[in-house]
């Protein structure tokens, strides 16, 4: 058999977990090779070993059949491997070039020669449909494009074997389907793929094998065109998964949440405001999703609704009270729980434990702390509750950094503490974002469940299927406004898509 690559018999060992126990993976040349896994089933991990980031206790690598050692990237990419991780190693206030280049720069007398590299970046970009100007900032450029950097910077060291890491957990439908072409001619220009998702429909839709991993432990391999969707989610985490989410009609009943005329300004002066005269609401026992493309101002319209972000003009009220001017704290306490979209960066503190990272909304209450020091064994205790509860897993449970926890496991611990404070509305930003579909699924029932305890659910969403299959109503943003109201028992994919496009408009009923 052909194989470019073979991981034999791997372990990797963390404190408190085995991460790859016994593993065996072979790519055959010129495949597409899934590896399909629930967050924290160590595929991550498993990449990061063959890209030389780990070193792994135990096992053998090959290439083309010969035994290998690979100490660090730079031996990767010296074997013609190349990896696009799930958060982006791009430097922010460097250009698009300089990104590419970091590493491999050619020089002359001392001076770097751009104009050649440039030209030969601008060949590759055009030859694999990934525009791009070579001159941006990345820190001025959208996510998608960002992806389209990393996948440049291995064409342009010619790697030959390509690891694409949760490579569609951040981008649109439109990027994802982009991006499955893009695979498509990588491979038929004789490239090797290996890549990690959870998504099945873009296994279906691209990879020709397939291989599970569940625990730490490898499962099995299977041909993608000849098993079904259903057999490989059993295979990923060990019993059926329903895919459609199962709810009764809504009941909704007074309002909880009522925006009129919002308007957010742009951070940047002369920039059109990102939210321009909103006016929405949200009753109890309904889930109300804001559906729109990212960048058409979900994010900004959030943070103004969480407190993150000062309103330029227009109301917010919770419960008939006016929150528009609230401090972040004293919404939380009128009632408003926020899963953010970034779970990095205004979700966790990455380097506290668990423990303390469930209880960041609520120590400062009476029995978490008394007279200004807090009580870390009631704190411990909660803790421990919720990561039972919500099924959290971690390496050393409560004491575990969360910095190391896999994203689905930071995940969970976030919708553990914010559903746990019982909101009269919850605000879940891409709640299922990077998530296998044991761990979506899961989240869809926590999101019905709190809508059918009557609470109020605003949910945004970039996923079409969690669209029409969690939300209640529609509201569809772009640029900044609602353009369309929604039933998603009367609309289907495509007419979503018009709206989200901004190619069709509707109306939007907004009752004083």
């Amino acid at each position: 058999m052909d194989y470019i690559i073979e991981m034999l018999n791997i372990r990797k060992e963390f404190p408190g977990i085995v991460a790859n126990d016994d593993i065996t993976l072979q790519l055959k040349r010129g495949e597409i090779h899934a590896l399909l896994g629930e967050n924290g089933a160590g595929k991550s991990t498993l990449m990061s070993v063959l890209f030389g980031m780990y070193t792994p206790e135990k096992g053998v690598i090959k290439k083309n059949g010969e035994e290998v050692k690979i100490k660090d990237p730079n031996d990767a990419n010296a074997l013609g491997i190349g990896m696009v991780h799930q958060h982006f190693k791009l430097v922010k206030n460097f250009t698009v070039l300089q990104n590419i280049i970091l590493g491999v720069e050619d020089t002359s007398k001392g001076m770097l020669q751009l104009k050649e590299a440039k030209r030969k970046v601008l060949e590759l970009s055009e030859k694999y449909g990934l525009k791009i100007d070579p001159d941006a900032l990345i820190e001025d450029i959208t996510v998608g494009q960002q992806q389209r950097v990393e996948i440049l910077k291995m064409l342009y060291r010619e790697n030959e074997v390509l690891i694409f890491d949760e490579p569609t957990a951040v981008l649109t439908p439109q990027e994802i389907d982009e991006l499955m072409k893009i695979m498509k001619s990588l491979v038929a220009e004789g490239k090797s793929i290996l890549f990690i998702t959870h998504k099945l429909n873009e296994i279906k839709a691209v990879a020709d094998r397939c291989s599970v991993l569940r625990k730490g432990r490898y499962i099995g391999t299977v041909d993608v065109a000849s098993t079904s969707k259903e057999t490989m989610s059993e295979m990923m985490v060990g019993h059926q998964v329903n895919f459609k989410v199962d709810k009764a009609p809504a009941n909704p009943t007074e309002k909880v949440l009522s925006v009129r005329n919002l308007s957010v300004k742009s951070k940047d002066s002369g920039h059109k405001n990102p939210v321009n005269n909103v006016s929405f609401d949200v009753r109890k026992g309904e889930i109300v999703c804001i559906a729109g493309i990212d960048g058409n101002g979900q994010s900004e319209l959030v943070y103004a609704l969480a407190g993150m972000m000062p309103v330029l003009e227009g109301s917010i009220s919770l419960n008939g009270k006016d929150i528009t001017k609230d401090k972040i704290r004293s919404r939380n306490k009128a009632g408003l729980s926020h899963i953010p979209e970034d779970r990095h960066k205004d979700g966790l503190v990455l380097d506290y434990n668990l423990a303390e990272n469930i209880v960041l909304k609520n120590y400062f209450v009476p029995g978490f702390q008394k007279m200004g020091f807090i009580n870390k064994k009631k704190v411990n205790m909660y803790g421990q509750r919720l990561i039972d509860q919500y099924d959290v897993r971690s390496g050393q449970g409560i004491k575990t950094v969360v910095r190391s926890m896999s994203g689905g496991n930071q995940q969970k611990a976030i919708i553990a503490r914010e559903i746990e404070i019982d909101p009269e509305l919850l605000i879940a930003v891409q709640p299922t974002r990077g998530l296998d579909v044991g761990a979506i699924e899961y989240i869809h029932k926590q999101l019905v469940a709190q809508r059918d305890k009557g609470k109020a659910v605003l949910l945004v969403s970039l996923e079409l299927d969690e669209v029409m299959n969690v939300s209640d109503r529609i509201l569809v943003m772009y640029e900044g406004e609602l353009v369309a109201e929604l039933d998603p028992k009367e609309t289907d994919v495509r007419e979503l898509g018009l709206y989200m496009a901004g190619s069709k408009r509707g109306e939007v009923s907004v009752e004083d």
